[in-house]
């Protein structure tokens, strides 16, 4: 039974962690919120264009606030002290 063993190496750990051998193992919060306010300002700039239904534009906006409000809402739960 020693084979299945669990052994604690440096290889482990870079094994369970692929970035970790980039040096860099962790999430980037302010990127992905930039980029959620990126999307929505793209989603409502889609508005513009040759479509005659507002049903797609409806959608568009829907979208856009609901990003906007996951960025929002992470904002205030940062502010707020655990």
């Amino acid at each position: 039974m020693a084979g299945t063993e669990l052994q604690s190496t440096h290889d482990d750990v870079v094994a369970e962690v692929p970035s970790a051998e980039w040096g860099w193992s962790g999430e980037a919060p302010k990127f992905f919120r930039v980029m959620a306010v990126v999307a929505a300002v793209f989603l409502l700039l889609m508005q513009i264009g040759n479509h005659e239904g507002h049903v797609e534009d409806l959608y568009l906006i829907g979208f856009a606030v609901v990003l906007l409000l996951i960025v929002a809402v992470d904002a205030i739960r940062r502010r707020k002290p655990r």
